[in-house]
């Protein structure tokens, strides 16, 4: 795998500052007996990968194969080096993001460094960008649960042949939609997703509505959205120059604390 193996394990498993859950077990979504465990981590990874040939973006750990579906029980582990999360979460991606806002039931582990990322980083991260970004996933999961022309089609055949639609992929659209909401209003994410999105959700999985009535409700979430990117009380772009200053400290700290740059 591109992004696995012993030596990027190693990184991983020695540098990471904070690692938790994300995924459908993390929105309060899940559906008993079908899904999935998804992870995400981020580590400082060594200097040597910083400023040496070798390069750590990122650390990837699946319990199936590469090309095979995760089922019940699985788990899908990304772990990010600091520097890409951060570029990640700038940039507004909405699975980076929900670290910002990950309950402490949900957090595997976390370092001090990890604390300070949780407590400083909202105040430099948070903008109206992401808004743009939960926009922009919205669309795609709609565009790819109808096969729309330039989307890419699902690869759930037997939900389709279930409930006429790709019921997981319009949970996703969904949810994205009403997060990005509550993001552009209040500058956070509730975790688990409140009542009354939370069951709705799981109805929608659940193939308790409609393919129509599922969209109806992505189409007023989608034009909320729209009218947020310039309403919403965020700054209109996240504060890269205090983002850039708070990661050069943290690897600095990191790296003199562990003396020895080899991983």
């Amino acid at each position: 795998m591109k992004h696995g193996g012993p030596e990027f394990q190693e990184i991983a498993d020695k540098h990471t500052i904070f690692r938790f859950q994300v995924g459908s077990g993390l929105h309060g979504t899940a559906i008993a007996g079908t899904d999935d465990r998804d992870e995400m981590g981020i580590c400082v990874e060594p200097a040597a990968y910083v400023v040496g040939l070798r390069r750590f973006d990122q650390y990837v750990y699946r319990t199936q194969p590469e090309g095979v579906r995760s089922g019940h029980g699985d788990l899908d582990l990304t772990v990010y080096s600091l520097r890409k999360w951060m570029r990640l979460a700038l940039d507004g991606n909405p699975t980076v993001l929900l670290g910002l806002f990950v309950p402490e039931s949900e957090i595997v582990s976390i370092t001090d460094l990890g604390r300070d990322l949780l407590a400083e980083g909202p105040g430099f991260i948070l903008s109206r960008q992401a808004g743009h970004r939960f926009l922009g996933y919205l669309r795609s999961q709609r565009d790819r649960m109808v096969g729309h022309p330039n989307g890419k089609r699902t690869n759930r055949p037997e939900l389709i042949a279930l409930h006429g639609y790709d019921t997981k992929f319009a949970g996703h659209m969904v949810r994205l939609g009403a997060q990005g909401v509550e993001l552009m209003e209040n500058g956070t994410i509730t975790l688990p997703m409140p009542e009354p999105w939370r069951s709705l959700i799981i109805g929608i999985r659940k193939g308790e509505y409609t393919r129509e009535e599922t969209l109806a409700v992505a189409a007023d979430l989608e034009a909320r959205l729209e009218k947020l990117l310039s309403t919403s009380p965020l700054p209109e772009t996240p504060d890269g120059d205090r983002a850039d200053r708070w990661l050069i400290d943290a690897y600095t700290r990191t790296w003199s604390a562990e003396g020895d740059q080899r991983p």
